[in-house]
């Protein structure tokens, strides 16, 4: 069984995006993944490392054709536990490496929300890319989330306590950059990386997104919030969402491609 097997068959991924500050993630993901199919009249969806289809079996319930594409089994038996055979949804085990089993211009929409968190090598990222950009129609739109360098360092490493520890493990370049390897589970990237690794293909960015920006930091405040108080907080939070000198302190970010025609 792999690191990654291992941690997704212990993790309850569903319940960290249904808590309140969790929700904050989700419902910005959402809000620009509706903004791109928008432009489609019926929008051909792929979702690559889908997870447990937190995305993937809304959008399908929603009645958008979705391929769904998980690399754990585990996440996958979760996501087809969640659906009654109605929805547009077709659920197989693959990899962000090798699509090749998609054609090529298949899809309006390509996401990929979970596979930069876990592929550690800028070979790797690049085949990942390089796949999405394959099967996405010219005019189309990819979707890629990654998980921020800094929040780690102010979070983990300082508020955590666990500086000594990750110095001693020699897990820090001199400009405080995480080094990540897959026992870590999570690569952590900057806004320079992302830029670079786009550079490298027929993409324009419509926009970089900051999909929770301070919900982590404040997460226990923002679970305890009464609705109102929720509501005017994703009323800040969408205000400022996009918002460039605010992004490399989110824990997440959603990078928006479109696909040169």
């Amino acid at each position: 069984m792999s690191l990654l097997d291992e941690f997704y068959n212990s993790r309850d991924e569903d319940k960290r995006l249904l808590s309140q500050h969790g929700q904050v993630e989700y419902l910005t993901t959402m809000k620009y993944i509706h903004e791109c199919i928008s432009h489609f009249a019926s929008p051909s969806i792929l979702e690559v490392g889908a997870g447990t289809g937190r995305y993937s079996v809304a959008l399908a319930k929603e009645g958008y054709s979705v391929t769904a594409v998980e690399l754990v089994q585990h996440n996958l038996d979760v996501l087809r536990s969640k659906l009654d055979g109605t929805e547009p949804i077709t659920a197989v085990q693959g990899d962000a490496l090798d699509l090749s089993s998609f054609r090529d211009q298949s899809y309006d929409l390509t996401m990929l929300l979970g596979p930069m968190y876990h592929l550690y090598t800028l070979e790797d990222k690049i085949q990942a890319m390089a796949e999405a950009v394959r099967v996405t129609k010219p005019g189309g739109y990819i979707l890629v989330a990654y998980c921020m360098n800094e929040p780690t360092i102010i979070q983990y490493v300082f508020l955590g306590g666990h500086l000594d520890e990750v110095a001693k493990m020699n897990m820090l370049t001199d400009d405080w950059h995480c080094k990540s390897e897959p026992k870590e589970i999570f690569e952590l990237v900057r806004t320079e990386d992302i830029s670079f690794l786009n550079s490298k293909f027929p993409l324009d960015r419509i926009n970089l997104i900051a999909t929770d920006g301070a919900a982590h930091y404040l997460s226990n405040y923002i679970d305890e919030m009464d609705p109102d108080t929720f509501a005017k907080w994703m009323e800040y939070h969408f205000a400022t969402c996009e918002r460039q000198d605010l992004i490399g302190a989110s824990n997440h970010t959603l990078d928006i491609l479109k696909v040169r025609a």
